[in-house]
């Protein structure tokens, strides 16, 4: 399983969703929009927004830290 994640710097719920996933023991690839145009560019691209966190789970895209729906998929 293949966990990305589209960030920012100063969006509380990108940190929220990191702490989380590490407490799951959940490896992750971090992607900071601010930082390269094609992280932003990538997604932008997967969620049809700019709003962070975009989170990618083998494919599929989560916007937002919903916890019911990031343990969903993450068992799918």
């Amino acid at each position: 399983m293949e966990v990305q994640i589209y960030t920012t710097p100063t969006c509380s719920w990108c940190q929220k969703l990191k702490i989380w996933l590490k407490k799951k023991k959940i490896s992750f690839i971090e992607h900071d929009i601010t930082e390269s145009d094609k992280a932003r560019d990538d997604a932008l691209e997967k969620s049809s927004q700019l709003g962070v966190p975009v989170i990618d789970i083998d494919g599929k895209i989560i916007t937002g830290f919903h916890e019911k729906e990031l343990e969903k998929a993450l068992k799918e």
